[in-house]
């Protein structure tokens, strides 16, 4: 949706989405007046649209498929080195073989390195839209990434993580030695197309 930039837009457009019985399950703003709403439940599809397109600061609405259905769920990879990349080989062959099944799993990654610039990027995938699970891969992370970790968790993200030193390893619901193996068990774990289930391997090691 393209609109004018400027106070009020927002309300008026959840304003009509409300009146028509719709929720909003996903919405994005950039500084050019480009809004990308994600709605669900509308009656009426067409009369809302038509209703959006009415209102006076807007100048157009495009509807396409929601970033659900053409992406899919998430798998994050984090961490530093050459590890990083084999996760990520793992998450992408597996991924692959899933989404020629129906699936749409898509596979991003992050290559970090300290403490504090870790914690902080786990934690955030907590409030990324689709993220799912999260794989930490690394040769040493603890303090303050082993707390981050720890509330992801409780948010709902399953967190796996390579063999590796420091108190992460007790923290996170996997731990697996081999990276690219690491990658092909995130996809395993939240793909529907796949008979595995974070309740049968949580606390385990392999």
């Amino acid at each position: 949706m393209i609109s004018r930039d400027e106070p009020g837009v927002l309300y008026r457009l959840s304003e009509v989405i409300y009146r028509h019985g719709a929720n909003i399950s996903y919405v994005a703003t950039s500084g050019v007046g480009e809004t990308q709403l994600e709605l669900e439940g509308a009656p009426d599809a067409d009369a809302l649209v038509a209703e959006l397109e009415a209102l006076d600061p807007v100048t157009s609405v495009l509807r396409v498929p929601s970033f659900q259905q053409i992406f899919g769920k998430r798998v994050i990879v984090i961490g530093g080195g050459a590890q990083v990349g084999m996760v990520a080989q793992g998450a992408i062959s597996e991924a692959d073989r899933h989404n020629i099944r129906g699936e749409r799993i898509s596979v991003d990654t992050i290559a970090l390195v300290g403490e504090e610039q870790l914690a902080a990027a786990v934690r955030a995938v907590s409030r990324l839209h689709r993220a799912r699970v999260l794989v930490l891969a690394g040769a040493l992370m603890g303090g303050d990434i082993t707390v981050a970790a720890r509330e992801i968790r409780e948010a709902g993200i399953i967190v796996l993580c390579t063999s590796m030193a420091g108190s992460l390893v007790d923290a996170v619901d996997v731990v697996v030695s081999d990276p690219l193996e690491a990658g092909v068990m995130a996809v395993m774990l939240i793909a529907d197309t796949a008979k595995f289930s974070i309740d049968k391997v949580r606390g385990k090691r392999f």
